[in-house]
């Protein structure tokens, strides 16, 4: 299917309309005429893009500015910020391969921070001991704040397992938790308890909750710095500064948004919590269905939820996904239609 609008809560196909319960635009700010109407004024002052590089002689003061704001938003020492999320992913793991002995992953890892040469965390369900292995140095971790098909985080307590000897980068990608976890939307990595040998570093697209196309590496400024110096880096333009100047200008409207998205998660919540049909938590507004026919029988009610294939699972992803636009009416035509098929 094509769409020729971009969607907001429904869209129109072949002159029909659907609700629309899929993307990743959580916080609905994408279709937000206040947040568009900043994007414009933004454009008009730094303009439509600027190709150039980020170590050129002359430098635009948005960059500075927006990756000291997501410093502190993120709570970090330093950010650099870069056109995607996975150029952030990759950036961020070639300095790590330089960094470390060995990479572990956890399960359903995004592609963007999956190196080749990675072991699992988890093998049949038990920590890997090689994780753990005393004679280790250094090794890296990387894992998805939310991972695909998940409604909650992975744990990370097994960090307390890792012999205090033993150096660990953990590398997490925020993408689907910027936003929606932790304080004000600042994400997962914040509540993962600290260790004074983990070392976390922090990537994430921009491009989903927060609606602006680009993304970022977060972490120890002795990083950053050494990113900063990375040949690919250097030879690559940065983020749109329209969109950082978007960004620093949306904070109020985004943690509003938040609010809004809360409430409709909390309601939604309330009412399904205890249907076995499909997995749900009261903090993140996406629910999935493991049966394949589901999204079949959504269309046929003229819903349309996110229902594919995707990279690193082996079944089909039936995932519904809620944003700050929804209105009561509209979730409880979802709420009406899940019961039914739930029957």
């Amino acid at each position: 299917m094509f769409l020729n609008t971009a969607p907001n809560t429904s869209v129109i196909i072949e002159n029909k309309e659907y609700l629309y319960f899929s993307g990743t635009s959580y916080l609905g700010i994408s279709t937000d005429k206040k947040f568009q109407n900043q994007l414009t004024k933004s454009i008009q002052k730094w303009g439509t893009s600027y190709g150039s590089s980020r170590n050129a002689n002359l430098k635009l003061s948005i960059y500075a500015d927006a990756e000291s704001y997501l410093s502190t938003f993120l709570e970090t020492e330093e950010t650099i910020t870069v056109s995607s999320g996975t150029l952030a992913g990759l950036l961020a793991l070639k300095l790590l391969a330089t960094k470390t002995e060995s990479f572990f992953y956890m399960p359903k890892t995004h592609p963007a921070i999956l190196p080749e040469n990675a072991s699992p965390v988890f093998v049949k369900n038990e920590l890997n001991s090689e994780v753990t292995n005393p004679q280790n140095e250094t090794i890296c971790i990387v894992g998805d704040a939310i991972a695909a098909l998940e409604i909650a985080p992975f744990s990370f307590d097994f960090l307390n397992e890792i012999p205090k000897s033993t150096k660990v980068f953990l590398l997490i990608d925020e993408s689907h938790s910027l936003g929606v976890l932790g304080k004000n939307g600042n994400g997962f990595a914040n509540q993962i308890q600290k260790f004074n040998n983990v070392e976390t570093i922090q990537v994430s697209s921009l491009g989903k909750a927060f609606g602006l196309n680009g993304g970022f590496i977060s972490g120890k400024s002795a990083f950053i710095n050494s990113i900063k110096l990375d040949a690919l880096f250097i030879g690559s333009a940065g983020m749109n500064p329209a969109f950082l100047d978007c960004l620093l200008n949306s904070a109020a409207l985004y943690k509003n948004k938040l609010a809004e998205l809360k409430s409709n998660i909390s309601y939604l919540f309330s009412i399904l919590k205890n249907n076995t049909k499909i997995r749900i938590t009261e903090n993140y507004p996406v629910l999935f269905c493991d049966e394949d026919a589901f999204s079949d029988y959504l269309f046929t009610k003229n819903t349309i939820i996110t229902s594919f294939y995707y990279a690193s699972v082996p079944q089909k992803m039936n995932r519904i996904v809620i944003n700050a636009n929804h209105t009561k009416e509209q979730l409880d035509v979802l709420i009406s239609q899940i019961q039914q098929f739930s029957k």
